[in-house]
Protein backbone atom coordinates (compact mmCIF):
# COMPACT_ATOMS: atom_id res chain seq x y z
CA UNK A 1 0.00 0.00 0.00
CA UNK A 2 1.39 3.38 -0.98
CA UNK A 3 1.06 5.99 1.44
CA UNK A 4 0.62 8.53 -1.57
CA UNK A 5 -1.96 10.09 -3.79
CA UNK A 6 -3.22 7.73 -6.25
CA UNK A 7 -3.90 11.13 -8.14
CA UNK A 8 -0.59 12.51 -7.88
CA UNK A 9 1.32 8.70 -7.85
CA UNK A 10 -0.55 8.33 -12.02
CA UNK A 11 0.26 11.98 -13.16
CA UNK A 12 2.29 13.00 -16.36
CA UNK A 13 5.09 14.78 -15.72
CA UNK A 14 4.76 18.69 -15.63
CA UNK A 15 7.02 19.86 -18.41
CA UNK A 16 6.28 23.27 -18.62
CA UNK A 17 8.06 24.42 -15.36
CA UNK A 18 9.97 27.69 -15.70
CA UNK A 19 14.06 26.95 -14.49
CA UNK A 20 16.08 29.20 -12.42
CA UNK A 21 15.63 32.23 -10.29
CA UNK A 22 12.39 34.51 -10.80
CA UNK A 23 11.99 37.47 -13.39
CA UNK A 24 12.80 40.44 -11.84
CA UNK A 25 9.13 41.36 -12.65
CA UNK A 26 5.70 40.26 -13.83
CA UNK A 27 2.34 42.59 -14.59
CA UNK A 28 0.82 39.64 -11.62
CA UNK A 29 2.08 36.85 -9.67
CA UNK A 30 -0.12 34.85 -8.61
CA UNK A 31 0.97 32.86 -5.20
CA UNK A 32 -0.38 28.90 -4.80
CA UNK A 33 0.00 26.49 -8.00
CA UNK A 34 -3.51 24.56 -6.91
CA UNK A 35 -6.15 24.60 -9.17
CA UNK A 36 -7.60 28.14 -8.03
CA UNK A 37 -3.61 29.69 -9.07
CA UNK A 38 -3.41 27.95 -11.93
CA UNK A 39 -7.12 28.92 -13.26
CA UNK A 40 -6.47 32.22 -12.49
CA UNK A 41 -2.84 32.69 -14.07
CA UNK A 42 -4.20 30.95 -17.34
CA UNK A 43 -7.14 33.23 -17.62
CA UNK A 44 -4.91 36.81 -16.71
CA UNK A 45 -2.29 35.38 -19.80
CA UNK A 46 -5.34 34.81 -21.71
CA UNK A 47 -6.16 38.85 -21.21
CA UNK A 48 -2.67 40.15 -22.26
CA UNK A 49 -0.92 40.38 -18.42
CA UNK A 50 2.75 39.03 -18.04
CA UNK A 51 2.10 36.54 -15.19
CA UNK A 52 4.41 34.68 -12.46
CA UNK A 53 2.63 31.67 -10.80
CA UNK A 54 4.90 30.78 -7.53
CA UNK A 55 4.10 27.42 -6.06
CA UNK A 56 6.14 26.40 -2.66
CA UNK A 57 6.04 22.34 -4.01
CA UNK A 58 4.63 21.32 -7.29
CA UNK A 59 1.88 22.48 -8.85
CA UNK A 60 -1.66 20.69 -7.80
CA UNK A 61 0.45 18.76 -5.51
CA UNK A 62 -1.84 19.81 -1.90
CA UNK A 63 -5.56 19.80 -1.84
CA UNK A 64 -5.95 20.03 -5.54
CA UNK A 65 -4.17 16.82 -6.47
CA UNK A 66 -5.12 14.95 -2.88
CA UNK A 67 -9.07 15.04 -3.45
CA UNK A 68 -11.59 12.42 -3.57
CA UNK A 69 -12.04 13.30 -7.50
CA UNK A 70 -15.24 14.40 -7.53
CA UNK A 71 -16.59 17.71 -9.51
CA UNK A 72 -19.96 18.87 -7.77
CA UNK A 73 -22.59 21.16 -7.44
CA UNK A 74 -23.06 21.44 -4.36
CA UNK A 75 -25.49 23.13 -1.16
CA UNK A 76 -28.20 20.64 -2.00
CA UNK A 77 -28.63 19.54 1.77
CA UNK A 78 -28.22 22.79 3.40
CA UNK A 79 -29.93 24.66 0.93
CA UNK A 80 -33.12 25.41 3.12
CA UNK A 81 -30.61 26.57 5.76
CA UNK A 82 -29.06 28.62 3.36
CA UNK A 83 -32.09 30.21 2.39
CA UNK A 84 -33.81 30.71 5.93
CA UNK A 85 -30.00 32.46 6.80
CA UNK A 86 -29.59 34.57 3.62
CA UNK A 87 -32.59 34.90 1.57
CA UNK A 88 -34.03 32.66 -0.85
CA UNK A 89 -32.68 35.25 -3.65
CA UNK A 90 -28.69 34.67 -2.45
CA UNK A 91 -29.34 30.96 -1.55
CA UNK A 92 -30.22 30.33 -5.59
CA UNK A 93 -27.39 33.06 -6.84
CA UNK A 94 -24.58 30.41 -4.97
CA UNK A 95 -26.61 27.10 -5.49
CA UNK A 96 -26.34 28.09 -9.15
CA UNK A 97 -22.44 29.53 -8.73
CA UNK A 98 -21.47 25.68 -8.12
CA UNK A 99 -23.88 24.62 -11.25
CA UNK A 100 -21.57 27.38 -13.19
CA UNK A 101 -18.58 25.92 -12.06
CA UNK A 102 -18.60 22.52 -12.85
CA UNK A 103 -19.69 24.33 -16.91
CA UNK A 104 -16.29 26.46 -16.49
CA UNK A 105 -14.41 22.79 -15.31
CA UNK A 106 -15.41 21.56 -18.72
CA UNK A 107 -15.24 24.35 -21.25
CA UNK A 108 -11.38 24.55 -19.86
CA UNK A 109 -11.15 20.89 -20.09
CA UNK A 110 -12.52 21.28 -23.98
CA UNK A 111 -10.38 23.96 -24.60
CA UNK A 112 -7.40 23.34 -23.80
CA UNK A 113 -7.53 19.52 -24.71
CA UNK A 114 -6.92 18.62 -21.58
CA UNK A 115 -6.68 14.78 -21.63
CA UNK A 116 -8.39 14.30 -17.55
CA UNK A 117 -10.98 11.54 -17.87
CA UNK A 118 -13.72 13.92 -17.14
CA UNK A 119 -17.43 12.92 -17.49
CA UNK A 120 -20.38 14.43 -16.19
CA UNK A 121 -22.05 11.24 -13.99
CA UNK A 122 -24.14 13.00 -11.72
CA UNK A 123 -23.84 13.34 -7.79
CA UNK A 124 -26.01 11.15 -5.57
CA UNK A 125 -26.47 12.33 -1.72
CA UNK A 126 -26.97 8.62 0.52
CA UNK A 127 -29.09 9.38 3.17
CA UNK A 128 -27.82 7.56 6.17
CA UNK A 129 -30.69 7.97 8.45
CA UNK A 130 -34.43 7.63 7.66
CA UNK A 131 -35.08 10.96 8.78
CA UNK A 132 -31.59 12.52 7.12
CA UNK A 133 -34.13 11.31 3.97
CA UNK A 134 -37.10 13.44 5.35
CA UNK A 135 -34.32 16.46 5.18
CA UNK A 136 -33.72 15.64 1.18
CA UNK A 137 -37.16 15.55 0.26
CA UNK A 138 -37.13 19.02 2.03
CA UNK A 139 -34.69 20.00 -0.03
CA UNK A 140 -36.19 18.38 -3.15
CA UNK A 141 -38.97 19.94 -3.27
CA UNK A 142 -37.22 23.64 -2.42
CA UNK A 143 -34.69 23.55 -5.68
CA UNK A 144 -37.00 21.36 -8.03
CA UNK A 145 -38.84 24.55 -9.06
CA UNK A 146 -36.68 27.17 -10.29
CA UNK A 147 -33.56 26.02 -8.67
CA UNK A 148 -32.82 23.12 -9.75
CA UNK A 149 -35.16 21.40 -12.29
CA UNK A 150 -33.50 17.99 -13.06
CA UNK A 151 -32.75 17.05 -9.43
CA UNK A 152 -34.13 13.98 -8.75
CA UNK A 153 -35.50 12.20 -5.20
CA UNK A 154 -34.58 8.63 -4.97
CA UNK A 155 -36.48 6.55 -2.66
CA UNK A 156 -34.90 3.35 -0.73
CA UNK A 157 -37.63 0.94 -3.20
CA UNK A 158 -35.41 2.01 -6.02
CA UNK A 159 -31.78 2.59 -4.81
CA UNK A 160 -30.86 -0.44 -5.89
CA UNK A 161 -30.88 1.22 -9.43
CA UNK A 162 -28.18 2.83 -8.37
CA UNK A 163 -26.25 1.65 -5.57
CA UNK A 164 -26.18 -1.61 -3.70
CA UNK A 165 -25.11 -1.22 -0.40
CA UNK A 166 -26.27 -1.79 2.89
CA UNK A 167 -27.50 1.15 5.63
CA UNK A 168 -28.79 3.88 2.61
CA UNK A 169 -32.63 4.73 3.38
CA UNK A 170 -32.83 6.93 -0.58
CA UNK A 171 -30.86 9.60 -1.87
CA UNK A 172 -31.18 13.13 -3.68
CA UNK A 173 -29.18 12.94 -7.29
CA UNK A 174 -27.92 16.48 -8.79
CA UNK A 175 -27.18 15.77 -12.28
CA UNK A 176 -24.25 18.07 -12.65
CA UNK A 177 -21.87 16.70 -11.25
CA UNK A 178 -18.84 15.24 -12.65
CA UNK A 179 -15.49 12.96 -12.02
CA UNK A 180 -11.90 13.63 -13.27
CA UNK A 181 -8.24 12.57 -12.60
CA UNK A 182 -7.01 15.24 -10.82
CA UNK A 183 -3.52 14.78 -11.51
CA UNK A 184 -3.87 14.90 -15.03
CA UNK A 185 -6.40 17.61 -14.71
CA UNK A 186 -3.65 19.89 -12.54
CA UNK A 187 -0.75 19.13 -15.26
CA UNK A 188 -2.99 19.75 -18.03
CA UNK A 189 -4.04 23.03 -16.31
CA UNK A 190 -0.20 24.01 -15.91
CA UNK A 191 0.57 23.24 -19.48
CA UNK A 192 -2.12 25.29 -20.69
CA UNK A 193 -1.14 28.54 -18.34
CA UNK A 194 2.37 28.18 -19.42
CA UNK A 195 0.82 27.91 -23.20
CA UNK A 196 -0.89 31.11 -22.88
CA UNK A 197 2.57 32.95 -21.71
CA UNK A 198 2.09 32.70 -18.10
CA UNK A 199 5.61 31.79 -16.23
CA UNK A 200 5.04 28.84 -13.33
CA UNK A 201 7.89 28.04 -10.67
CA UNK A 202 8.29 25.76 -8.78
CA UNK A 203 10.02 24.98 -5.40
CA UNK A 204 9.30 28.75 -5.10
CA UNK A 205 7.90 29.38 -1.47
CA UNK A 206 7.34 32.96 -1.07
CA UNK A 207 8.09 33.93 2.60
CA UNK A 208 7.51 38.05 2.55
CA UNK A 209 5.47 40.40 0.36
CA UNK A 210 5.96 43.82 1.45
CA UNK A 211 3.94 46.87 -0.73
CA UNK A 212 6.57 49.35 -3.05
CA UNK A 213 5.84 52.68 -5.08
CA UNK A 214 4.32 50.75 -7.89
CA UNK A 215 3.21 47.41 -6.20
CA UNK A 216 4.52 44.60 -4.48
CA UNK A 217 7.45 43.04 -4.00
CA UNK A 218 7.51 39.11 -3.23
CA UNK A 219 10.40 36.94 -1.75
CA UNK A 220 10.68 33.78 -2.75
CA UNK A 221 12.64 30.88 -2.06
CA UNK A 222 13.71 31.16 -6.32
CA UNK A 223 14.58 34.91 -5.48
CA UNK A 224 12.72 38.10 -5.33
CA UNK A 225 10.02 39.96 -7.95
CA UNK A 226 7.92 42.63 -8.61
CA UNK A 227 4.58 43.32 -9.58
CA UNK A 228 2.27 46.18 -9.85
CA UNK A 229 -0.88 43.45 -8.63
CA UNK A 230 -1.16 39.94 -6.58
CA UNK A 231 -3.73 37.20 -6.76
CA UNK A 232 -3.14 35.23 -3.33
CA UNK A 233 -4.23 31.16 -3.90
CA UNK A 234 -2.43 29.51 -1.44
CA UNK A 235 -5.52 27.80 0.80
CA UNK A 236 -4.51 27.58 4.18
CA UNK A 237 -1.15 27.74 3.96
CA UNK A 238 0.76 27.13 7.20
CA UNK A 239 3.83 29.06 5.95
CA UNK A 240 4.57 32.47 4.95
CA UNK A 241 3.14 35.93 5.74
CA UNK A 242 -0.41 34.49 5.24
CA UNK A 243 -1.79 35.28 8.91
CA UNK A 244 -4.95 37.10 7.99
CA UNK A 245 -6.28 34.29 6.17
CA UNK A 246 -4.80 31.54 8.85
CA UNK A 247 -7.03 33.52 11.23
CA UNK A 248 -10.33 32.60 9.16
CA UNK A 249 -9.75 29.40 7.95
CA UNK A 250 -9.33 25.58 9.28
CA UNK A 251 -7.94 22.53 8.06
CA UNK A 252 -9.57 19.25 8.43
CA UNK A 253 -7.72 16.04 7.52
CA UNK A 254 -9.68 13.86 5.51
CA UNK A 255 -8.59 10.31 4.37
CA UNK A 256 -8.59 7.91 1.18
CA UNK A 257 -7.74 4.84 0.00
CA UNK A 258 -7.83 3.49 -3.10
CA UNK A 259 -8.63 -0.27 -4.15
CA UNK A 260 -6.47 -2.46 -6.16
CA UNK A 261 -8.25 -2.69 -9.55
CA UNK A 262 -11.39 -4.78 -9.63
CA UNK A 263 -13.79 -6.63 -11.90
CA UNK A 264 -16.23 -4.28 -13.68
CA UNK A 265 -18.70 -7.36 -13.12
CA UNK A 266 -18.10 -6.35 -9.34
CA UNK A 267 -18.42 -2.71 -10.00
CA UNK A 268 -21.65 -3.41 -11.56
CA UNK A 269 -23.24 -5.44 -9.30
CA UNK A 270 -22.54 -2.83 -6.23
CA UNK A 271 -22.33 0.67 -8.15
CA UNK A 272 -23.91 -0.09 -11.51
CA UNK A 273 -24.40 3.81 -12.37
CA UNK A 274 -20.99 5.03 -10.93
CA UNK A 275 -21.97 8.13 -10.16
CA UNK A 276 -20.27 10.45 -7.60
CA UNK A 277 -21.07 9.24 -3.75
CA UNK A 278 -21.31 11.34 -0.62
CA UNK A 279 -22.86 10.01 2.55
CA UNK A 280 -25.17 12.43 4.53
CA UNK A 281 -23.64 12.04 7.64
CA UNK A 282 -21.42 14.85 9.46
CA UNK A 283 -18.12 12.37 10.02
CA UNK A 284 -19.58 10.68 6.29
CA UNK A 285 -17.79 8.97 3.36
CA UNK A 286 -17.56 9.64 -0.41
CA UNK A 287 -16.41 7.74 -3.16
CA UNK A 288 -16.55 7.04 -6.55
CA UNK A 289 -14.63 4.28 -9.34
CA UNK A 290 -11.52 6.03 -11.19
CA UNK A 291 -11.29 5.29 -15.04
CA UNK A 292 -9.09 2.17 -13.71
CA UNK A 293 -11.67 0.59 -12.42
CA UNK A 294 -10.83 1.33 -8.53
CA UNK A 295 -13.08 1.74 -5.80
CA UNK A 296 -11.71 5.32 -4.29
CA UNK A 297 -13.54 5.91 -0.91
CA UNK A 298 -12.80 8.53 1.52
CA UNK A 299 -14.01 10.60 4.63
CA UNK A 300 -12.84 12.71 7.85
CA UNK A 301 -11.88 8.66 9.38
CA UNK A 302 -10.43 10.40 12.30
CA UNK A 303 -10.23 14.47 13.05
CA UNK A 304 -6.45 14.50 13.19
CA UNK A 305 -3.99 16.29 10.42
CA UNK A 306 -2.27 14.40 7.59
CA UNK A 307 1.06 12.08 8.06
CA UNK A 308 2.20 9.07 7.21
CA UNK A 309 1.12 7.22 10.36
CA UNK A 310 -2.03 9.85 10.84
CA UNK A 311 -2.74 8.22 6.74
CA UNK A 312 -2.30 4.73 7.86
CA UNK A 313 -4.28 4.33 10.78
CA UNK A 314 -7.56 6.33 9.19
CA UNK A 315 -7.13 4.17 6.13
CA UNK A 316 -7.77 0.84 8.06
CA UNK A 317 -10.42 2.84 9.40
CA UNK A 318 -12.12 3.32 5.57
CA UNK A 319 -11.29 -0.08 4.60
CA UNK A 320 -13.47 -1.48 7.51
CA UNK A 321 -16.53 1.14 6.50
CA UNK A 322 -15.92 0.29 2.85
CA UNK A 323 -16.53 -3.49 3.50
CA UNK A 324 -19.27 -2.78 5.75
CA UNK A 325 -20.91 -1.01 3.38
CA UNK A 326 -19.91 -3.50 0.84
CA UNK A 327 -19.40 -6.68 1.96
CA UNK A 328 -18.33 -7.93 -1.12
CA UNK A 329 -15.29 -6.09 -1.02
CA UNK A 330 -13.66 -7.90 1.96
CA UNK A 331 -9.93 -9.09 1.45
CA UNK A 332 -9.69 -6.37 -1.60
CA UNK A 333 -6.00 -4.93 -1.59
CA UNK A 334 -6.06 -1.22 -0.99
CA UNK A 335 -3.42 0.20 -3.05
CA UNK A 336 -3.00 3.58 -2.21
CA UNK A 337 -3.98 5.46 1.15
CA UNK A 338 -3.75 8.97 1.47
CA UNK A 339 -4.56 11.84 3.28
CA UNK A 340 -5.39 15.99 2.62
CA UNK A 341 -6.62 18.80 3.95
CA UNK A 342 -10.22 20.46 3.95
CA UNK A 343 -9.50 24.41 4.24
CA UNK A 344 -12.97 25.12 5.88
CA UNK A 345 -14.78 28.86 6.66
CA UNK A 346 -16.82 29.03 9.41
CA UNK A 347 -20.25 29.44 7.69
CA UNK A 348 -18.51 26.69 4.77
CA UNK A 349 -18.90 29.16 2.02
CA UNK A 350 -15.83 30.62 0.11
CA UNK A 351 -14.01 33.78 0.39
CA UNK A 352 -13.06 35.71 -2.21
CA UNK A 353 -12.18 39.45 -2.61
CA UNK A 354 -9.60 41.91 -1.56
CA UNK A 355 -6.97 42.29 1.59
CA UNK A 356 -4.31 45.18 1.91
CA UNK A 357 -4.72 45.84 -1.92
CA UNK A 358 -4.17 41.93 -2.86
CA UNK A 359 -6.15 39.56 -4.00
CA UNK A 360 -7.59 36.36 -2.92
CA UNK A 361 -10.01 33.18 -3.40
CA UNK A 362 -9.59 30.17 -0.67
CA UNK A 363 -12.00 28.41 1.64
CA UNK A 364 -13.79 25.89 -0.60
CA UNK A 365 -14.80 24.38 2.49
CA UNK A 366 -15.21 20.87 0.85
CA UNK A 367 -16.22 21.68 -3.12
CA UNK A 368 -12.87 23.28 -4.17
CA UNK A 369 -12.40 21.09 -7.17
CA UNK A 370 -15.13 23.09 -9.18
CA UNK A 371 -14.89 26.40 -7.34
CA UNK A 372 -11.57 27.00 -7.31
CA UNK A 373 -11.31 26.88 -11.14
CA UNK A 374 -14.25 28.76 -11.53
CA UNK A 375 -13.10 31.24 -9.14
CA UNK A 376 -9.52 31.61 -10.92
CA UNK A 377 -11.27 32.53 -13.47
CA UNK A 378 -14.03 34.73 -12.25
CA UNK A 379 -10.67 36.71 -10.11
CA UNK A 380 -9.15 37.19 -13.02
CA UNK A 381 -12.10 39.13 -14.46
CA UNK A 382 -12.36 41.20 -11.10
CA UNK A 383 -8.35 42.29 -11.47
CA UNK A 384 -9.52 43.79 -14.86
CA UNK A 385 -12.04 45.92 -12.93
CA UNK A 386 -15.01 43.38 -13.39
CA UNK A 387 -16.06 43.09 -9.23
CA UNK A 388 -19.53 41.64 -10.17
CA UNK A 389 -17.92 38.68 -11.64
CA UNK A 390 -17.31 37.82 -7.64
CA UNK A 391 -20.07 35.25 -6.53
CA UNK A 392 -19.18 35.94 -2.78
CA UNK A 393 -18.58 40.06 -2.77
CA UNK A 394 -20.16 41.30 0.16
CA UNK A 395 -19.92 38.21 2.69
CA UNK A 396 -18.20 39.26 6.19
CA UNK A 397 -15.58 37.64 7.08
CA UNK A 398 -14.62 38.26 10.48
CA UNK A 399 -11.58 36.36 12.31
CA UNK A 400 -11.97 33.31 14.17
CA UNK A 401 -12.24 34.38 18.06
CA UNK A 402 -9.19 32.87 19.92
CA UNK A 403 -7.70 31.50 16.95
CA UNK A 404 -4.49 31.67 15.62
CA UNK A 405 -4.14 29.00 12.81
CA UNK A 406 -3.24 26.36 15.37
CA UNK A 407 -6.72 23.79 15.55
CA UNK A 408 -6.88 22.81 18.74
CA UNK A 409 -10.22 22.52 19.27
CA UNK A 410 -10.66 19.75 16.54
CA UNK A 411 -10.47 17.07 18.58
CA UNK A 412 -13.78 18.44 20.70
CA UNK A 413 -15.43 19.39 17.14
CA UNK A 414 -15.04 15.50 16.08
CA UNK A 415 -16.51 14.62 19.33
CA UNK A 416 -19.51 16.60 18.75
CA UNK A 417 -20.35 15.49 15.20
CA UNK A 418 -19.92 12.01 16.15
CA UNK A 419 -22.49 12.67 18.86
CA UNK A 420 -24.72 14.00 16.53
CA UNK A 421 -24.48 11.14 14.13
CA UNK A 422 -25.63 9.31 17.08
CA UNK A 423 -28.66 11.52 17.65
CA UNK A 424 -29.88 12.35 14.47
Amino acid sequence: MKLESYWLDTAPPFTGAAQGPVVPRADVVVVGGGFTGLSAALALARRGASVVLLEAGRVAGEASGRNGGQCNTGLAHDYADLAARLGEDQARAFYRAYDAAVDTVERLVEKEHIDCDFHRCGKLKLAAKPEHFAKLERAYDRLRDGVDPGIELIPRARLDDEIRATGFHGGLLQRQGAQMHMGKFGVGLAEAAVRAGARVYQDAAVQNIERTAGGYRLTSARGAIDAQQVFLATGNSSLGPFGYFRRRLVSVGSFIIATAPLPAALIDGILPTRRNYVTTKNIGNYFRITPDNRLLFGGRARFALSNPKSDAKSGRILADTMVGLFPELDGTAIDYCWGGLVDMTADRLPRAGEHEGMFYSLGYSGHGVQMSVHMGQKMAEVMAGQADSNPWRGLDWPAIPGYHGKAWFLPLVGAYYKLQDKLH
